[in-house]
């Protein structure tokens, strides 16, 4: 179940590797055409997002049993550009709370019901998790108590459910991210002096890892060159690192810090 971004491409390569024949249920104008074409026509379909009844029907008719989310759906979609149909319409009503969780969470139920399963979105890519440690070294590796600030941070604004990065320098928070996303947030820590920041990144307490995990790849690390951010500190064994051979190898060259903690 595939949005935009590398990460699906990734999962379909790594899903191959392990042998598997996959099928692609995408999503119109954030699934890449590129990526729905690496599958057969009839191990491939696309629906608009907030049609549930649609998937519903789709995913009964194809014999696969278990299902991945990977990839992003444009945040302002919950906004604009939303087509939910009946079925949607339906469960949305008896939701008390409407956020990611709690909606994902009833679209996983729906597809227990007829017999489909999700699977933790990082399945097939553990190598690709963030490891302990130091995982290369650039212009500035934060100190223990800088980086333990940072993570007290990250984890406290992760179990408020506001997000799950954080930039901190020397004690102080520049930037948290919320509903913009980590681009945005680590933009507007680059306005503020950042020499001796570091981008903290982690995991929601209880995250539900179907449909949710911390995700870093080449477009954050580019993201913080721009805004002169040089670490980034990642949750070992919960963070994705999308095509991590290069992730660390342009940190290199960027003179860029990534540790796992």
């Amino acid at each position: 179940m595939a949005g935009k971004g590398q990460y699906p491409d990734l999962l379909l390569e790594r899903m191959r590797q392990a042998g598997h024949d996959p099928w692609i249920l995408g999503y119109e104008g954030e699934t890449a055409s590129d990526l729905l074409e690496k599958v057969p026509p009839n191990q491939r379909a696309t629906i608009k997002v907030g049609q549930l009844g649609k998937m519903l029907k789709i995913l009964s008719r194809w014999p696969t049993r278990q299902a991945i989310m990977a990839g992003q759906i444009t945040p302002r979609r919950l906004f604009r550009g939303l087509h939910p149909d009946l079925k949607a319409v339906a469960i949305l009503a008896r939701l008390k709370e409407r956020n990611a969780e709690t909606i994902f969470g009833a679209i996983a139920q729906e597809m227990e019901a007829i017999d489909r399963h999700l699977l933790d979105a990082r399945a097939f890519m553990d190598e690709d998790l963030a490891d302990y440690g130091l995982m290369n070294k650039g212009r500035y590796l934060p100190p223990e108590t800088v980086l333990q600030h940072g993570v007290h941070i990250a984890r406290e604004i992760a179990r408020l459910d506001i997000g799950q990065g954080v930039v901190v320098r020397k004690g102080t928070v520049l930037a948290v991210e919320a509903f913009e996303g980590t681009d945005q947030m680590l933009a507007r820590a680059g306005t503020f002096p950042k020499g001796e920041s570091v981008f903290v990144k982690t995991q929601k307490p209880e995250q539900d890892t179907r449909f949710d995990v911390p995700v870093f790849g080449l477009k954050t690390l580019e993201v913080m060159e721009e805004n002169g951010l040089q670490a980034a500190a990642l949750e070992a064994g919960k963070c994705l690192i999308l095509d991590k051979a290069a992730v660390l190898k342009e940190a290199a060259r960027k003179k860029i810090t990534l540790l796992g903690y």
